[in-house]
């Protein structure tokens, strides 16, 4: 894709998740190799004192790379880094965005502001990603 007419505030179509299910915590835990008891254990969890289990905060960070992968191939991105801003909830759909907010000609590069956000608009994740114009 060639991205040198993409212009600061341009927003990348948005996607919104099924709601989240204990199976994609499960399946998460399988392919990541993260098996915290605290995201598939509902008795572990709330002796933690959580109401329930929860979603791993890199499964939103990895719908938010299918969002820029969706966008550009994964050999354009430069830089993604979030930061964890609540807690995922069983049955939140979460919905990802970004957008445009600097455009570095000199470098061939495009500044990216990224974030989750719940049904109920509540941010989850945020941050930034760099993505080359011309790979």
């Amino acid at each position: 894709m060639n991205l040198s007419n993409i212009e600061v505030g341009y927003e990348l179509p948005a996607f919104t998740t099924a709601p989240i299910r204990r199976l994609d915590l499960a399946l998460y835990c399988g392919a990541s190799g993260d098996h915290n008891p605290i995201h598939v254990d509902s008795d572990f969890a709330q002796a933690a004192g959580m109401p329930d289990v929860f979603a791993h905060g890199m499964l939103s960070m990895a719908y938010l790379g299918r969002l820029l992968t969706n966008w550009v191939p994964q050999e354009s991105l430069r830089r993604f880094s979030v930061r964890f801003v609540a807690i995922t909830h069983i049955g939140d759909e979460i919905t990802c965005s970004a957008k445009v907010v600097e455009k570095d000609d000199i470098n061939g590069t495009i500044r990216l502001e990224v974030a989750t956000r719940n049904q109920a608009g509540e941010t989850k994740l945020s941050g930034e990603a760099v993505v080359a114009l011309g790979a």
